[in-house]
C-alpha cells in the first residue's frame, strides 16, 4: 500500500499514513487538532 507523509498546516503535526488513513484525514480533519485538510498537506 502506498505511503504518504501528512503535515498539518495548522498545528504542524507530521505523520506517515497509508491511503486509507489519508482518506480518513481528508474527510475528518487533522487527527490532532481537527482542522480541515486538503490534498496539499500530503506528500509521497
Amino acid at each position: 500500500m502506498k505511503e504518504y507523509e501528512f503535515t498539518c498546516s495548522a498545528c504542524g503535526q507530521q505523520i506517515d499514513v497509508n491511503e486509507t488513513m489519508r482518506d480518513a484525514i481528508k474527510s475528518n480533519g487533522c487527527p490532532v487538532c481537527a482542522t480541515a485538510v486538503d490534498e496539499s498537506e500530503f506528500s509521497e
